[in-house]
Formats: structure tokens, sequence, C-alpha cells
């Protein structure tokens, strides 16, 4: 009988496997990029990363390394496309599959993030597990000598928000504790929206870097770190990870620096209608590294009214509008003359001097970052090539958004707020709803272009690249003392400059950003194919 019963029991299985739609395999090409995936995925668990962590480019031997500038191999970057943002893809890809070993590997970046993070909440650009003697050390040699990356020129021994650094780590470990509600991760969010909170001045913006320090005085200048700053986002993107926690944990306490955030853009516009990229404590614009002149700035202007326009959007409150109209004006103004806009290629100057309006351009002399020294004036000839002298602002679109957000009503306007008080009205709980949209595109690739990605991976299922951002090896400190424009347009100085510059030669490279993207074109397809595939098992089963 107990075999009839097993025969009957194995028989029914099968059938149910060859006749329901919704355990049909998935087609040939789907499996394929999963197999890709997973390959690619544990080499670099397993072969590259450090203690869970990454850096950006590898030789392959793994005998030099770089994030923005060289590493030691004790450390990990945080700034993208580094730590975080491949803790990110292998959460993007756990959700496309449901295979443990993507949030494995998300969990060993999420270790290493938090072995990294400073006793008062935050994180610096890098981490380095061998501590903070050999970190002075790479300070003292590598990071000084980079001529153009003056906030590596000095150890301040605490974190930063340049570049989304301590608000990215710190909302990537919110996603880790929201995926699976797994507690250990809930002390080191609280401890980062703790640092977040205190770190904000009264007024509502943010410094670079807390807590705060003033010890380095570059040519003469203040040091800047403590200034308030729009500079990489460094306000909104504040602002933004405190809304995220609010529509994911609730907590009303964050509903007051958001507010007090969003003000400080207010507060801080210019008399002429533009925004600085830096204020000092008297609210007045404000230089920050030797390249960066108290000036006013299109781009940050620019982005500052879209930021208002949202902020409306968010509670229909129409002082948010009320500066735009000076501040497209201004814009207007400083449109860069006809025979500056190289055949109209650009808009704008970087730089407006304030008062006159005219446009600024920054140069550089010399050869290295202890002999060279950075200059501006009104001329536009042999601009730096590291930080773009002029750029292009599409005003006709930032004044038709403008047009469409100031005709809807405050409660037009705010339907969708994440700041609203409402109960839930979505599937789930916000937990479960919370989506960080990470994904490079939300059209799936084709299938030439999923084949031609698999085929990339080589026989030891890694993704090369050629033309990586690398940089002098450290060979001591510059020599040369003559004021030459030789390297006034270049990205790099002489041979001691360990700033990064592009590799032009057939080296190749394991890169963390070509993983970044074709994992995330592969998940995406999978992701895509997947959903096609349930919604007709639905269809069927309905049928």
């Amino acid at each position: 009988m107990a075999q009839k019963i097993k025969h009957w029991l194995i028989c029914f299985t099968l059938a149910a496997i060859f006749t329901n739609p919704v355990v049909a395999q998935a087609p040939p090409l789907v499996e394929a990029a999963e197999h890709a995936m997973m390959r690619a995925s544990q080499y670099m668990v397993e072969k590259v990363s450090t203690n869970g962590g990454y850096v950006w480019f590898y030789l392959p031997d793994f005998s030099r390394r770089w994030g923005e500038m060289e590493a030691y191999k004790t450390m990990v970057w945080l700034q993208g496309p580094g730590t975080v943002s491949m803790g990110h893809t292998f959460l993007d890809a756990y959700a496309a599959t449901g295979d443990e070993h993507y949030y494995q590997a998300a969990a060993k970046a999420a270790a290493a993030i938090v072995w990294g993070q400073s006793k008062e909440g935050g994180w610096n650009y890098m981490i380095d597990f061998a501590g903070d003697r050999s970190l002075k050390q790479w300070y003292n040699t590598i990071g000084k000598n980079g001529w153009r990356l003056e906030e590596f020129q000095h150890y301040y021994a605490n974190a930063t928000f340049d570049d989304d650094n301590t608000t990215d780590a710190a909302r990537f470990l919110l996603r880790m504790y929201l995926t699976k509600l797994a507690p250990e991760y809930k002390p080191p969010v609280d401890k980062a929206i703790n640092f977040i909170l205190e770190s904000q001045y009264p007024l509502g913006g943010w410094p670079q870097r807390y807590p705060l320090k003033y010890d380095f005085n570059k040519n003469g200048l203040p040091d800047y770190t403590s200034f308030f700053t729009f500079n990489d986002d460094v306000i909104w993107e504040n602002i933004n990870f405190l809304m995220q926690c609010y529509l994911t944990l609730g907590e009303e306490r964050l509903l007051d620096p958001i507010q007090r955030g969003m003000n400080f853009y207010l507060i801080s516009q210019h008399s002429s209608g533009g925004w600085a990229q830096q204020y000092n404590m008297n609210l007045e614009p404000a230089g920050a590294r030797t390249y960066e002149p108290p000036m006013l700035l299109p781009t940050t202007t620019y982005s500052n009214i879209m930021l208002l326009l949202h902020f409306y959007e968010y509670t229909g409150e129409s002082k948010y509008l009320t500066p735009i109209p000076d501040a497209l004006a201004w814009l207007e103004k400083t449109r860069l003359p006809e025979n500056m806009t190289e055949n109209n290629q650009y808009s704008h100057p970087t730089f407006v001097e304030i008062g006159t309006n005219k446009p600024v351009f920054v140069h550089r002399k010399g050869s290295n970052v202890k002999h060279g020294y950075y200059y501006y004036d009104y001329n536009d000839k042999n601009l730096l090539a590291h930080y773009r002298g002029k750029k292009t602002l599409d005003l006709d679109r930032l004044k038709a958004e403008f047009k469409r957000v100031k005709t809807l009503s405050p409660e037009e306007a705010t339907k969708n707020s994440p700041l609203k008080v409402a109960a839930f009205a979505e599937a789930g709980t916000p937990q479960t709803f919370y989506s960080l949209n990470r994904s490079s595109s939300s059209q799936a690739p084709t299938e030439a272009q999923v084949n031609e990605i698999i085929a990339a991976l080589d026989d030891q299922n890694r993704w090369l690249v050629k033309h990586a951002t690398i940089s002098n090896p450290y060979h001591g400190e510059g020599q040369k003392i003559e004021p030459t424009d030789e390297y006034g347009a270049a990205f790099v100085g002489d041979e001691t400059d360990t700033s990064p510059f592009k590799d032009t030669s057939d080296q190749e490279y394991i890169s963390t950003q070509a993983f970044i993207r074709n994992m995330s074109q592969l998940i995406n397809y999978v992701k895509t194919n997947k959903g096609h595939m349930k919604a007709s098992a639905g269809l069927k089963a309905g049928g």
C-alpha cells in the first residue's frame, strides 16, 4: 500500500510540474542570464572584495587598485561605484531572483559599512581595515599629493556628506533593514539618523563634514568644511534620506529637520536671485576648494529651482514658489555672451561674479600640488579639464516645469506627498512597499544585448574593461617650482601628482562600474521576463 501511495505522489508531482504554468521552466536566455549573474557575483565576492567591500578599479593581478584615488589593499571605497553601490546591486539581484546568495553578498557589504561607521554615526569616503595608523599614512602621501582633490589632502578623522557618501551608506543599511526587518541593522541606521540630525545647523543647512573641523587652511583660505554647502547635493540628500526614513519608519521627529532643510533654500538665496555653492556662517557666499571662488553658480541655481518645485509638491506651501521668478530672471541675465558659447554649445559660465554678473573662469599654473596654484579671471581660454568652466542649462524646460507646478492647487500638488499624514494605502506595509529604484533603466535590454553581456564574461567570470581611471604611483612631493602653463588644461600634473586620469592604453581592469552596469541590465531582463511569466500563468489559471 505504501508503495502505491508513493507511486501516486510521484505521478501527481510530475503532472503538476508539467501542467501547472506557475512552475513552468524559465526561457533558456533567462536561465543563461541568471547563470551569468551568479558566476560574475561569485567572482566579485570571493576574489575581489576586501571584507565584503570594494574599490572602483583593480589590475587583474590585484597589484594596484583605485577608488577616486589609489587605495591600499586594506581599503575599500564607499562612494559610488564602490561598496555601497555594489551592495545595492546585490539587493536588486536578490529582489529579482530570490536567491539567498545575493542577500548574503549584500550582507557582507553591509558588514564592511557598519565596521567603518564613525562613532558619531557617519562615514568617510573610504574605510581602511588597518585603522587610522594606516589611513593617516595614506593621507600624508597619496592623498596629500592629489593636486585637484583637495578634500583628500588632509586627514580630518571625521565623516563627510560629500558625494552622497554618508547618506547613501545610511540608505543602504536602511534598505538592508527593511528587506527582512533584520534587527541587527536598526542600530546603525538609528545612529546614522541621529548623526544627520545632530549635524544640521539651526538654520537648516548642513556642513560638508562633521564633527566640525577648522584645521586645514589652504593657501591662506579658511577651512571650508564647516560651511553650509549645496555642493554635490549635500543638503538635498540629507532631506531626501530623512524623508525616506519618515516614509518607512514613520518617526514624527524627522519632520522638523526636513522642514528646516527645505527652508534653508529660501533664506540662502542671494539678493540677485541666484545661489552660491557654499555659505559661511554669516550666510555670505564663500569659496571652498581653491578652484571654487566665492561666487554664484547658475548650475546650483538651476538645481535649487527644481528642488523648490518639488518642495511645493511635498508641502503645498506657496513660499517655495515665491523665489523662482527672480532666480529665472537671474539665469537669463547671466547667459554667456555669444562669443563665449562655442557655437551655442554652452549657455552659462560655471561661476558668476557677484554684483557685476560677469562670467568668471578658473585656471591653474605649475606642475604639482606643492608649487602649483589656481587663480581666476575673465578669460575663457585654457580652462580646467577637471572642473568645467562652462555649462549648458535648459531654461525652457525649467520655465515649463515652473509653469506646470504653479497652476496646481495645494491639494493637487500634495496628492502623492510622502510628508502627508495619512493611512498607508498600498499593499503590504511601508517596509515592503519601499523601493529605491536603483535599476539603471526601466526598459529591459534586448535579447541581443543580453547575449552580448553574457558573452563578455571571460573564462574567470570577469567583465574586464579598458581605459580605467588610474593615477601615478606615489613618488614623493613635487620638486618643479616654475609657474608653467603646461598642465593648465590637463587632468593631472607632473609625475608626482596622484590625481586620477584615464588610462588610454589597452591595459584591462576589473571594474565595479562595469559589473554594476551589466548586472543591472541582466537583473532588469530577468525581472521583466519573470513578470511576464507570472502574468501569463495568472491568465491561464484564470481561464
